[in-house]
This record gives C-alpha cells, sequence and structure tokens, in this order.
C-alpha cells in the first residue's frame, strides 16, 4: 500500500481508501449484509488500507454505525475515519448534536476527518430536507467552520474537512483562521473538472484531496458491455440525457455519446494491456499525486481483493498519457463542473 500525507496536515492516508455508502443498506444501493462488511473492512486493513469514508446521510446514518460494527478488534490509532455533516445540520447547537450522534454510531470518542458535505446555500440544502424554514434561512457559514472549529479544540473532531466545494466557494467561504485539512471531490477517468481550477486551489492551500467516484458507481468497472445496461439510479449523473430516466433531475441533452466512446477506449486500453478496465480506471486516478487518496467501493471481500489489485499491476506511463487524451473531449464538455447531478447552471458547487 502507498501513503500520502493529506495536504498541509498530518494526516496519512493510503492511496486507496474504503468508501462506505453501501455499509447498511437502503434504497440506493440496496442490502447490505453486515457479516460481508466485517470481512471487507478486515481484509481492506490486512491490505494497508487505513481510511474509511461515510457520512450521516448515507443510509440515514446506518453506515456510521454498519462502520462501527465492522471495526471492531481493529486498534483505533491505526484507523482513520471520515465522516460528513449536512448543510441543513449547521446551526449552532444543532452541528454539535449531529457530530455527537455521529460519534455514538461510530462508537467512538473522535473523528479524525469531520466534512461539511457540501457548501452551504438554499440551493444544496434542498437536497437534504424540504423544510421551507431551513432552506430560507440556511446557516452561516462562518459560524459553522467556527463551530467546526471548537469541535476540534475540544478533541471531537481532529480534523476539518469539505466536500463538493469548487475552487470559488473554498476562496469565497473558507475563513482564514481555518485549516482545512482535505477536500472530497469526484475524480475519475470520465469526471475531470477538478483539474480545471479545484485541484489547483487545493495545492496553493495545503488542503489533500480524496477523490471519490473512482469506478463512478461500476460505469468504469467493466460490469456493463454499453451505456443502456447501466441501472436508473446509476443514469442520473450529467453523463445520461434526462429524458431517459424519472430520476434524472439536471434537465439536460446530456453527453452520452462522447462517455459512449470514453468508455469504449477505457475498456480497449485495458484489453491491450491484459488488465481489468476497473484495474486500470482506479491506478490512473490513483497515480495522480494530487489525490492523496481515492476511495473505491466493495460489496465482498472478492471486490475489494481486485480493487486492491490495481496498485500492484504494472503498466507503462505512456498508457495513462493515452487514457488523459481519449477522455479529454469529454472533460472539455462537460466543463467546470464538479456537481454530477445538476445542470451546469444549478451546480451546487458554485
Amino acid at each position: 500500500m502507498i501513503y500520502r500525507q493529506c495536504g498541509a496536515s498530518d494526516l496519512k492516508l493510503s492511496v486507496l481508501g474504503l468508501g462506505c455508502w453501501t455499509f447498511g443498506g437502503g434504497q440506493y444501493w440496496g442490502n447490505q449484509d453486515q457479516s460481508d462488511v466485517n470481512d471487507v473492512v478486515h481484509a481492506a486493513a490486512d491490505c494497508g488500507i487505513n481510511y474509511f469514508d461515510t457520512a450521516e446521510a448515507y443510509n440515514e446514518g446506518r453506515s456510521e454505525s454498519s462502520l462501527a460494527i465492522a471495526l471492531q478488534g481493529l486498534r483505533r490509532d491505526e484507523v482513520v475515519i471520515g465522516s460528513k455533516v449536512t448543510p441543513a445540520n449547521c446551526y449552532p447547537g444543532v452541528l454539535e448534536e449531529h457530530c455527537e450522534a455521529s460519534l455514538r454510531r461510530l462508537h467512538t470518542d473522535y473523528i479524525d476527518l469531520y466534512m461539511l458535505h457540501w457548501p452551504i446555500h438554499s440551493h444544496s440544502i434542498k437536497h437534504f430536507t424540504k423544510d421551507p424554514a431551513v432552506i430560507g434561512n440556511p446557516p452561516e457559514i462562518g459560524r459553522t467552520f467556527e463551530i467546526l472549529a471548537k469541535l476540534k479544540q475540544s478533541g471531537k473532531i481532529r480534523h476539518i474537512g469539505i466536500s463538493n466545494f469548487s475552487a470559488g466557494r473554498m476562496k469565497e467561504d473558507i475563513p482564514a483562521s481555518i485549516d482545512v485539512a482535505a477536500s472530497e471531490l469526484p475524480f475519475n477517468l470520465l469526471c475531470r473538472a477538478v483539474e480545471f481550477d479545484a485541484m489547483a486551489c487545493c495545492k496553493e492551500n495545503g488542503i489533500g484531496i480524496i477523490g471519490y467516484m473512482t469506478l463512478l458507481q461500476g460505469i468504469l468497472s467493466g460490469k456493463y458491455a454499453s451505456l443502456a445496461e447501466v441501472p436508473e439510479w446509476q443514469r442520473r449523473t450529467r453523463h445520461f440525457a434526462a429524458s431517459g430516466s424519472p430520476l434524472c433531475r439536471h434537465g439536460e441533452a446530456g453527453f452520452e455519446s462522447e462517455t459512449e466512446k470514453a468508455v469504449n477506449a477505457v475498456r480497449a486500453i485495458a484489453a491491450k494491456n491484459g488488465v481489468a478496465m476497473s484495474e486500470l480506471a482506479i491506478r490512473w486516478a490513483a497515480e495522480n499525486e494530487a489525490m492523496s487518496c481515492v476511495l473505491v467501493g466493495a460489496r465482498n471481500r472478492a471486490q475489494l481483493a481486485a480493487n486492491v489489485h490495481a496498485l500492484a499491476i504494472s503498466i507503462d506511463p505512456t498508457v495513462f498519457d493515452e487514457l488523459d487524451g481519449l477522455t479529454d473531449p469529454l472533460k472539455q464538455q462537460m466543463g467546470n463542473h464538479l456537481d454530477l447531478y445538476e445542470s451546469a447552471g444549478n451546480d451546487r458547487t458554485l
């Protein structure tokens, strides 16, 4: 396993982290057996993975609870737990209560990296609540960071993080007095918006980057012969035409032709180099040294082993350059928009 320093902080993360959204089961991913979660977490630790990423919003807190069960028997000081608070829960008094609730579900005295899940404004808050009083009167961003700083000072959290913040939001919203250790952002061969300016902004400010959706929820895993086979819940991103799924809310025409070309190109390069498509996609993301950690999910021990194997394969560096070139047209078409689920005009990260 490779370990990287997370920005200017003292956090040292495994280059592969375990995404825990499926843990606890729910509507989005379906049921998840706890015995499989236990196996995956312990196998991950055996492989050297030390970062485990969850959130209060994942399966209504069940992800945190399931992770806590799976972590039993592992040394707490060898595990880095990241969790997130939603922007709707950042009022004074409320944020502290939600942090305490996450601590209880995680069965721990502290959270290593506690992140603000999305920027705080009415548009992002609508995703988490229908309460008009909350939507019309969002928490104050400066006050939120003050509370996070106090939670850090008290030892409830070790580091402050953000998630889904554009470069502009980082510059505008983060007070100079606050040390932000990490920014969690989407990053994969089909979602490269971070490369426009968010990546450089993080580097300039000593903020590490944790990449999520490394396999774009299975689309880069190789299990779908064509985009037509992608399940409805995973067809909601801007890659797909909004008319193709009633669950999609971005309202755009999508970029299906260019996405299909990019996926087929990645598949062909993987076959030419004798590696699995998922291995190539994971390795491409992990090779970028601007990323402190890239997240992979796993429903069972076999999936985890396949993901970790991506670090062991030998790939000529020119292959990564080739992948950059072949996926760049999609990057340019989709533009500098980190929000995969809303239109360019309604980007919640801006």
